[in-house]
């Protein structure tokens, strides 16, 4: 079963990494809606257009972005929001995710740029402030799965496509999948890895920030995520603002009023509010009060006020050999003592965190944690 809605007119601007054109697309793929069945394939969606060697969005498919962003062993991600003109607008709440109709798919396609032989992917960062472009030459990229979140009667559903070699389209998947890559590094140098595409129970282990409910819902669209600037049609505009001028977001309110997160490679602003905004990002999803970590007693959202909670001089409750054999969570001014730095910079499984998507240390990452830590003042009492 699905629907085909009334789109309204809509076109998206042509980005580039290099810059903006004002050259826009006719998109005659629809999106569609199924309330039950998940199609075997991604394109029966209609929500990227495949075609001459290029990705384009469907028309009224609303690419966003994030103020910081999972690290994904440095995959580049494309993000779309759809939701269908005759379900409504969903309604802002502030701190937590809108409220979607049923009817909405989120989606994150994730790829890397290639070498000129296309047989290696090259180690980039997301542009932040600027749209992920629209993939024109897929020649010189490497797609690799796309994920959607689908809004049913019956709540959030997960659902995996992975990419073809041919790159046409994407075969759905229930069991994830693993895949070889070589990576080159900013200095050239190559560092094989393994790709895991999750399964849809750790789909679902990640999207369910509530270990009483164990209801499945969206991370990266909470406002805090999405209050930011970004190029829709050639122009910079506040997400939300555009989210609401489009009549998909409703309840706003004064936008400028909403809290945003730190773009956390942004090094104008202080090591605290950048290496939150990263743990928030990154960790807090289980890391919070309910989360599917909270017998660990951490607590790495934003909201959390800086002491035990947080990890500082905080004893570990259920790290087992994940310490590292250090004694806490966190000591100021010595990162080498801290277990958190230890899990980030690790890639064991069963201590390194996050637990599932990644297979890589996130080299900068940790490097801003450690700067954060080694600031700190004061110690800990063995």
């Amino acid at each position: 079963m699905c629907f085909r809605p009334v789109f309204w007119g809509w076109a998206l601007a042509c980005l580039f990494a290099a810059g903006c054109s004002n050259t826009s697309s006719t998109v005659e793929i629809e999106p569609h809606f199924y309330a039950a069945e998940n199609p075997a394939q991604l394109s029966a969606w209609g929500l990227l257009d495949i075609s001459d060697g290029s990705l384009e969005l469907s028309e009224g498919v609303v690419p966003y972005d994030l103020n910081s962003a999972l690290f994904t062993d440095y995959a580049l991600k494309l993000r779309t929001i759809w939701v269908p003109e005759m379900a409504g607008p969903a309604t802002f709440r502030d701190g937590d995710y809108p409220d979607f109709p049923v009817g909405t798919v989120i989606s994150k396609t994730f790829y890397y740029p290639t070498d000129a032989a296309g047989d290696q992917v090259l180690k980039t960062t997301d542009s932040y402030g600027e749209t992920n472009p629209i993939l024109r030459d897929l020649s010189s990229v490497r797609l690799i799965e796309t994920r959607l979140l689908v809004r049913r009667d019956t709540g959030w559903q997960a659902v995996s496509y992975v990419w073809n070699d041919a790159q046409t389209d994407a075969r759905l998947t229930k069991i994830g999948d693993a895949i070889p890559l070589t990576l080159i590094e900013d200095d050239g140098e190559s560092q094989a890895f393994t790709y895991i595409v999750p399964d849809i129970n750790q789909c679902a282990g990640c999207h369910a920030p509530n270990n009483t409910t164990r209801e499945l819902a969206p991370l990266g669209v909470r406002p805090r995520h999405l209050k930011k600037n970004y190029v829709h049609d050639g122009e910079l505009v506040d997400q939300l603002v555009h989210l609401a001028g489009l009549d998909k977001l409703q309840g706003l309110g004064d936008a400028a009023l909403v809290k945003a997160n730190a773009d956390w490679t942004n090094e104008t602003l202080s090591l605290e509010r950048r290496a939150r905004s990263y743990l928030d990002i990154n960790c807090s999803h289980c890391h919070n009060p309910v989360g599917p970590a909270d017998t660990s007693g951490l607590d790495l959202t934003m909201e959390a006020a800086s002491g035990p909670a947080l990890g500082v001089c905080k004893l570990p409750i259920a790290a087992g050999s994940g310490t590292g054999g250090r004694a806490f969570s966190i000591v100021p001014g010595e990162p080498d003592e801290s277990i958190l730095l230890h899990r980030i910079e690790t890639t064991k499984p069963g201590a390194m965190m996050p637990e599932l998507g990644r297979a890589l240390q996130h080299r900068e990452g940790a490097e801003l944690l450690r700067a954060w830590i080694a600031e700190m003042e004061g110690g800990c009492r063995t």
